[in-house]
C-alpha cells in the first residue's frame, strides 16, 4: 500500500501549528489501523468492514434492531444498510423480520450462524487491535486513552461567529 495514500501526516510542515500536526498524526494512525483491519477482514473472513460493523451492532442487541436504528448507529444511509443486510441475509448470517404492527418496517437480528461467525471475527479483530497498538506499552496506552478522553470532552464543536 502506498504510504502517501494513507499517511496524512506527509501534509504537515514544521511551520504548521502543533495542533494541525497532531490532528494529521491522529488521522494517519486511525487510517493505518483501519486499512489493516479492512484488509485482514477481507483476507481471513471474506467480509467487509461495514458488514462486520453491522454484525457488531446486532451482536450487542440479541432482540435485533430496526433498519433505521442500524442506519443511525452506523451513521450511513438507509440504502447502505439495506444493501449490507441483503448481502448478509443471502449468506444466512442475519434474519430480517417484519415488525409487529408495521409491515413496512423490519427488525434485523443475527442468526445462530451469524453469531458464530461474528464471534470468530471479533476474537481475531481484538487480537489485531492489540497487535497494532503494541508499540505502546500498557501504561502509554492508558495515558493516551486518558488524554484522548480529555480531548473528546473538550470545548463544544460549534463554529465561532465571524466578526
Amino acid at each position: 500500500m502506498n504510504k502517501h495514500h494513507t499517511d496524512m501526516e506527509v501534509r504537515a510542515h514544521a511551520d504548521h501549528h502543533a495542533s494541525l500536526r497532531l490532528w494529521l498524526r491522529l488521522l494517519s494512525c486511525t487510517t493505518r489501523i483501519e486499512d489493516t483491519i479492512r484488509q485482514r477482514l477481507r483476507e481471513q473472513f471474506d467480509i467487509t468492514l461495514p458488514r462486520f460493523d453491522l454484525m457488531a451492532q446486532l451482536e450487542r442487541e440479541p432482540q435485533g434492531l430496526s433498519m433505521s436504528e442500524l442506519s443511525r448507529r452506523m451513521m450511513v444511509t438507509g440504502g447502505n444498510v439495506t444493501a449490507i443486510v441483503d448481502q448478509l441475509e443471502k449468506e444466512q448470517l442475519v434474519l430480517r423480520q417484519t415488525q409487529v404492527g408495521d409491515r413496512r418496517s423490519f427488525t434485523v437480528s443475527l442468526t445462530s450462524a451469524g453469531r458464530e461467525a461474528f464471534a470468530a471475527m471479533a476474537l481475531a479483530h481484538e487480537g489485531w487491535v492489540v497487535e497494532l497498538l503494541s508499540p505502546l506499552a500498557d501504561q502509554e496506552q492508558t495515558q493516551l486513552h486518558q488524554l484522548l478522553g480529555t480531548l473528546k470532552s473538550g470545548p463544544p464543536t460549534q463554529p465561532k461567529e465571524k466578526t
